[in-house]
């Protein structure tokens, strides 16, 4: 078994689809109305989709899984952020573990928890 996709739920495609494209480079690969791939494996699914198919309310947010980057550059990276999104909502600005790795935690338009850290 393989674990192909990692799917995030937005609530407009085209604006999530800029932002990842934007920020990390991510071209689409397929867009199936409603339900777009990215190159790495991620997926956008509109939210009226996912609220359909599963009954329940979406919760943004909610803390419970990130999307995780590296860069080596990470300087470089927070100026592209704060230049291309300066309303962008923080978890954490740029900071420093005590092993040494720099990361920053921002959440994405639509509420999902993203990390950017060097590599270690």
């Amino acid at each position: 078994m393989k674990l192909k996709n990692v799917l995030i739920v937005v609530k407009d495609i085209n604006r999530s689809r800029k932002f990842y494209q934007d920020l990390f480079g991510l071209e689409m690969i397929l867009d199936q109305d409603g339900n777009m791939i990215l190159t790495e494996g991620l997926v956008l699914q509109e939210e009226k989709y996912w609220k359909e198919f599963l009954g329940k309310e979406i919760l943004a947010e909610n803390n419970a899984c990130e999307l995780y980057f590296e860069e080596r550059n990470i300087e470089a990276f927070v100026e592209k952020l704060e230049n291309y999104y300066p309303g962008v909502k923080y978890v954490n600005r740029l900071m420093t573990h005590s092993w040494g790795q720099k990361v920053v935690r921002f959440y994405d338009p639509d509420g999902n928890l993203i990390e950017v850290g060097t590599p270690v």
